[in-house]
């Protein structure tokens, strides 16, 4: 189930990126979000060759964009024999048959791009049984696209039996594997319990934001630890757990997975439980990347998601991650640049630093201590560290 779209050892498939501007969306916000798939097809090992977008009222309900513009679409995908269209929404079933009628190529949508990745980069037991969950329960609906070129079974004389198609087969053999997975995520989900509850009587906090903000590698500057980063989305998808002292006083940080717009449902639900450390943590590191142009709209998703794993109330630190790449129309901003302004003033606690040049990492380091020994002497008031 976990079979990869695309073989990076091999040369990189080219690939045609298709988006939509609809009526609550701006050209520079469409813009961004397929230079966002374009990175997710980079993350993924292939390369990005064109872009199509459209101005719609609403997506087409058969083919998604106008007959015009996917006849456009089809001329050139012939022309520069493109291997895939990536779509930057989720299709649905018929759309994706309908599509790939016209096309004569292969055709994926956003949910199975992402899907693709995740299972590229998992790497614990519960991370493979999450994203292996998750492809089935995007494949079922969809199972009448693969078998196309099938008919029903014949009947006749001594051939009656049930009259089950290649279709049902196959679409009860992955509703039984769909209960197979639950069941042994249930198991994981146990075992990972009796570990948190074996830990020491420590403060818990967690890195939470957007894919790609540094997250890890803030992760590997406080705990001096060799946590996996990379400039590609979702490089973390398992959760790390180290602990972390600062001045005597020791706590747990947790890294967990990145957030993006527009996240298949099937993945959200089925990270929930690898994203119980943002549920048992006391307090919430949100970092953002404050370089990036739509660096507003992505804390909106991540509070969204936070929301819907009901933990938006939780003490919550915001950390402005690489101020060094930021750039303004009045020139360089230093760190007391940064705390004066409207981003420093409407986000508190905040904090401004560059992970990779470890700027302000001391004043980071500080406002952690405060925050953890202040939760902890209240939790713990008979515990005492050497502060």
């Amino acid at each position: 189930m976990a079979k990869q779209l695309y073989n990076t050892s091999a040369a990189q498939e080219r690939i045609v990126l298709v988006g939509i501007i609809t009526p609550d969306e701006t050209e520079a916000q469409e813009k961004e979000y397929l230079a966002e798939l374009a990175f997710l097809v980079e993350t993924a090992g292939g390369t990005c060759i064109h872009q199509f977008t459209q101005k719609v009222q609403r997506p087409d309900i058969r083919t998604y964009v106008g007959k015009g513009k996917l006849e456009e679409i089809c001329e050139y995908v012939k022309a520069e024999e493109a291997d895939i269209v990536v779509f930057d929404d989720e299709l649905s079933p018929s759309q994706l048959r309908n599509i790939e009628f016209e096309l004569k190529c292969r055709v994926m949508d956003r949910s199975s791009l992402i899907l693709d990745i995740f299972a590229k980069r998992a790497q614990s037991a519960q991370a493979k049984t999450q994203v292996e969950l998750a492809q089935c329960q995007y494949m079922l609906p969809r199972l009448k696209r693969l078998w196309t070129h099938l008919e029903r079974q014949k009947g006749g004389i001594g051939m009656r039996g049930p009259g089950e198609s290649q279709i049902e087969t196959d679409k009860r053999i992955i509703l039984q594997k769909i209960t197979l997975l639950k069941e042994k995520l249930e198991i994981i989900d146990k075992q990972n319990e009796t570990q948190r509850k074996n830990r020491n009587e420590l403060i818990r906090v967690a890195l939470v934001g957007y894919t790609n903000v540094g997250k890890s590698t803030i992760m590997n500057m406080l705990s001096k630890s060799e946590v996996f980063a990379e400039n590609k989305l979702f490089a973390t998808l398992d959760t790390t757990v180290r602990k972390v002292v600062i001045a005597n006083l020791p706590f747990l940080l947790s890294d967990t997975v990145g957030f993006i717009r527009k996240l298949p449902h099937h993945l959200v639900e089925c990270f929930k439980s690898t994203l119980s450390e943002v549920k048992e943590a006391d307090i919430l590191m949100q970092v953002v990347d404050i370089s990036h142009p739509s660096y507003e709209e992505q804390i909106n998703v991540v509070n969204e998601t936070l929301k819907d794993l009901e933990v938006l109330d939780k003490p919550m630190i915001m950390v402005f991650n690489k101020v060094d790449a930021f750039y303004s129309e009045d020139g360089e901003m230093s760190i007391a640049d940064f705390e004066k302004s409207w981003i420093g003033k409407t986000n508190t606690p905040a904090i401004f630093i560059s992970a990779l040049n470890k700027s302000n990492l001391e004043s980071f380091r500080t406002l952690i201590y405060d925050k953890v020994k202040a939760l902890h002497e209240t939790r713990y008031p008979n515990q005492q560290f050497l502060y």
